[in-house]
């Protein structure tokens, strides 16, 4: 086996508080728009397979259970001891989380606290806008409180993140717009919202981007896969739209963490190759495609430099997310690497150094964790 470090999950989401149905439970496990096909569940998916073959153990039963079984002794064992023993299964060490999502989950941390953990917050620039915009009478005072809001975010946050890159082109233009311009879509945007809507003025979005260059933070792109947020509508194209963006970013002292991204996985190594300030996210490529984890990740490796390529768990929800997304990452780890070490290509010492460095050191690194933040 490839020994790995304590895992650092560099984008996940908190966990839901509430006990789930069978129903319920299944809408949590894919991105999806509808119901799953006749006769089918979601459990009848890669991740839901993942599910079944890593989650059971946790939980005290024998892999591959049926669904019904899991969820009945995840009800007996309560929400919360469920929560603690896939947390702490799962060899999350740091968790660093988006608390821009909406619903009853868990902060910062709870989380922690379930995983026997560390965590650390991303803040979303959508949502603090929109904090900002519940608390100011004019224009005026939305943009200056907007400005003292996201240098007081940078003073305690490790990253800031946004989904205007899963699925607003034109937010990625390669500079920030004029004040004229921010102004009048600040008037626009919050004489036509209502009380907690989203942003999604391309110019706002922009403004937003371009705010957190300037902090100097590490900046995270949703990229177009997974669950950027209630409001996103991924374009096609994947994350080769953020190329103008990244090359306006570069030598400005931000690094960029390109996140999702699968099926276009590639074009995320092939960035974070190209640019030395861009970082590409393992995450769902990874936890999504289950059984084919291992795939996905030799052909990231075959593109990015190993000092580029950061592990997360994308977990959000179900703590079931987090612990699949760690567990099939070691597992692909394994095959991957010890792979190619007993095909006398790597040796163990090189395998288990990119290991430690995919795992934790690279985004201890790029989030200066040993810094405290």
């Amino acid at each position: 086996m490839i020994e790995t470090p304590s895992l650092v999950d560099q984008y996940c989401h908190g966990v839901l508080r509430t006990e789930l149905g069978l129903g319920t439970f299944e809408a949590q496990l894919i991105p999806s728009a509808g119901p799953p096909a006749a006769g089918t569940t979601f459990f009848d998916t890669q991740t839901g397979f993942a599910v079944r073959r890593w989650c059971p153990p946790l939980l005290g039963l024998e892999p591959h259970c049926p669904p019904a079984r899991y969820l009945a002794r995840r009800r007996e064992l309560g929400v919360v001891e469920s929560g603690r023993r896939l947390l702490s299964g799962s060899g999350i060490g740091t968790f660093l989380v988006d608390t821009g999502e909406p619903g009853d989950i868990t902060e910062p941390k709870e989380l922690a606290r379930a995983g026997n953990a560390e965590a650390h917050e991303l803040v979303r620039l959508e949502l603090l806008a929109e904090q900002v915009a519940d608390t100011s009478g004019t224009v005026g005072a939305f943009l200056a409180n907007l400005s003292g809001a996201v240098h007081h975010a940078a003073a305690g946050a490790v990253a800031f993140t946004c989904g205007a890159g899963a699925g607003y082109s034109a937010a990625l233009a390669p500079e920030p717009p004029g004040p004229g311009e921010v102004r009048g879509a600040a008037g626009r945007w919050l004489a036509g919202r209502v009380k907690g809507g989203s942003v999604r003025d391309p110019v706002l979005l922009r403004h937003l981007l371009w705010s957190a260059v300037a902090s100097g933070l590490p900046l995270q792109l949703h990229t177009g896969a997974g669950w950027p947020g209630p409001q996103a509508r991924p374009e096609p194209g994947g994350p080769v739209r953020l190329t103008e963006f990244v090359r306006a970013t570069e030598g400005l002292g931000t690094r960029l963490v390109l996140l999702g991204g699968h099926p276009y996985h590639r074009q995320s190594a092939r960035l974070a190759a190209g640019f030395p300030h861009v970082y590409a996210d393992l995450g769902m490529a990874l936890a999504h495609t289950g059984a084919r984890a291992a795939g996905v990740l030799a052909e990231l490796l075959e593109l990015a430099p190993f000092g580029k390529l950061l592990f997360s768990s994308g977990g959000r929800g179900l703590p079931e997310l987090h612990a699949v997304g760690a567990l099939v990452f070691r597992e692909a780890l394994d095959r991957v690497l010890g792979g190619w070490v007993g095909d006398g290509a790597w040796s163990w010492r090189d395998a288990e150094r990119v290991a430690a460095m995919l795992a934790a050191d690279n985004a201890r690194r790029v989030y200066r964790l040993d810094e405290g933040g």
